[in-house]
């Protein structure tokens, strides 16, 4: 009781650290875009601007940096906004790119977790492979492959499938070809990690009993799998939402998510407080229901205990 009650010095070293880290160069960062999202810049080159009224002692608290976000004008219609059209078309992609990577990432990883372990640390090699080249590199190199003359289109001409080359570059296929390359490894190291400590006995003992191939995978493996799918797809959904590089590069002006879009405010527009209100909502948008998806999950795990 002691012991728990006051822990250990060094005890509380090591939960202090990573404590410490997240306060520094999270919460701490935070604070500051969630501060300068109320400010007032007007004529000023700077954001950082005191909202506090000394002749008043009122806080001035420019609210319509967000409600901004959500109605153009006085007369404009709600929710009819380029920002929220931002934020639903991020939404969408990102949804799209974790649906395409668990289809593609799940047999894969299937197939790691049931190899011969001689054969995994090569496999897994190959999986993080990319990570050895530059994130900017990789996707230049899908410019190049989705090009008009690129290699894809003169592949198609010179098998005869195609008489002159096919949009690919700057659409959707492009975005979601890109954004599936790219985060594809973060779906398959959760799974993998996942499926790799299946108890293989189960699924013996499924098929002993009559169970078919599909019916074993479907009712065992994927309902025994689900904390690696939820985590694959969090890995892959919560970037993919605030992606700023693969939109301008392979994205046309139609595909403009909100990561683009907090950029021009930021740089192009030097409205820091707007930028950061976007950036703010988006943050928000991902963290309330994955804080609510935990509370609610974490409270049907508890052991219900008699009273």
């Amino acid at each position: 009781m002691a012991a728990s009650t006051f822990p250990m010095p060094g005890r509380r070293f090591v939960i202090g650290v990573p404590y410490f880290w997240l306060l520094l160069f999270f919460l701490l960062p935070f604070l500051i875009l969630l501060y300068i999202s109320f400010v007032d810049m007007g004529n000023d080159i700077h954001p950082f601007k005191s909202l506090w009224d000394a002749q008043t002692g009122e806080l001035k608290l420019k609210y319509e940096n967000y409600s901004s976000l959500f109605r153009s004008g006085e007369d404009g219609e709600l929710f009819e906004t380029m920002y929220v059209e931002a934020y639903l078309r991020s939404l969408w992609y990102a949804l799209c790119t974790a649906v395409l990577c668990l289809l593609m990432g799940y047999p894969f990883a299937y197939f790691l977790a049931r190899s011969a372990p001689s054969l995994r640390p090569a496999l897994l090699m190959m999986v993080m492979l990319p990570f050895w080249t530059s994130f900017l590199l990789r996707v230049y190199a899908w410019k190049g492959i989705l090009a008009d003359q690129g290699v894809l289109n003169q592949g198609l001409m010179f098998l005869g499938l195609s008489a002159e080359p096919i949009q690919l570059l700057y659409t959707d296929v492009s975005m979601l070809v890109g954004m599936s390359y790219v985060y594809l490894p973060f779906m398959v190291l959760p799974l993998y990690a996942n499926l790799v400590k299946l108890d293989v006995r189960l699924l013996e003992a499924a098929r002993d009993l009559g169970a078919s191939p599909w019916t074993v995978f479907w009712l065992i493996t994927v309902p025994l799998s689900r904390a690696g799918i939820i985590a694959g797809f969090m890995l892959v959904f919560i970037p993919c939402v605030g992606e700023f590089v693969i939109p301008s590069l392979l994205g046309g002006p139609e595909n403009i998510m909100i990561g683009r879009v907090v950029w021009d405010e930021m740089f192009s527009s030097n409205n820091w407080p707007r930028a950061t209100a976007l950036a703010v909502l988006m943050i928000a948008l991902i963290v309330v229901p994955l804080a609510v998806y935990y509370y609610f999950t974490g409270a049907a795990a508890e052991p219900q205990t008699e009273s």
